[in-house]
């Protein structure tokens, strides 16, 4: 007979609670990762990924800048800045590619992703219609896996590494759900 593992925290759902109305229009809106070198995060999260650049934000005296990237129709982004940073910062779920200046030279430069010791941070989801479809696209771009979809104990559904080696999980909805 198997052994019965105990689930941690079996009383999760007591510690959850309805949140407060003045929270009502809050929204989950960015996610910041350090990239070294902005030409091949760029070319990675708009061609491979398929996602748009929303709003470039620039700090010459601090030697930063921002990207943000998302998934919205071209039609939609505002042509005037001021209205389309005012509109990019109410989008949902939008990651913020951060470029400290001088990174893309520096061959010491190395971001953390936080799947090795110490643990912390674990990787962003990307939903798509077809996780095998996508997976084949982003072989042709040469993208480095880190599990494909028929790999390891979770079946259909996949990781992939960006240029910095943040994961990336690739999933279907409909599998999930399963």
């Amino acid at each position: 007979m198997a052994e019965q593992l105990e689930l941690p925290c079996p009383d999760y759902l007591k510690y959850c609670v309805e949140p407060d109305p003045s929270c009502n229009d809050f929204i989950m809106q960015q996610t910041m990762m350090r990239i070294k070198d902005p030409k091949r995060s760029l070319k990675f999260y708009t061609e491979v990924l398929g996602m748009r650049l929303l709003k470039r934000l620039d700090f010459p005296s601090m030697k930063f800048t921002l990207y943000f990237m998302g998934y919205e129709k071209k039609e939609d982004i505002p042509s005037d800045e001021t209205e389309r940073t005012r509109w990019m910062f109410t989008r949902k779920a939008t990651i913020e590619l951060t470029h400290n200046w001088g990174t893309e030279d520096d061959p010491n430069c190395q971001y953390h992703n936080g799947n090795s010791d110490p643990r912390g941070f674990g990787h962003i989801g990307i939903a798509v219609p077809d996780v095998y479809a996508a997976c084949e696209r982003f072989e042709k771009f040469g993208t480095e896996f880190v599990k494909k979809p028929d790999a390891g104990k979770m079946k259909g559904l996949a990781f992939v590494k960006d240029p910095d080696g943040y994961w990336i999980e690739i999933l279907n909805p409909n599998n999930l759900a399963k």
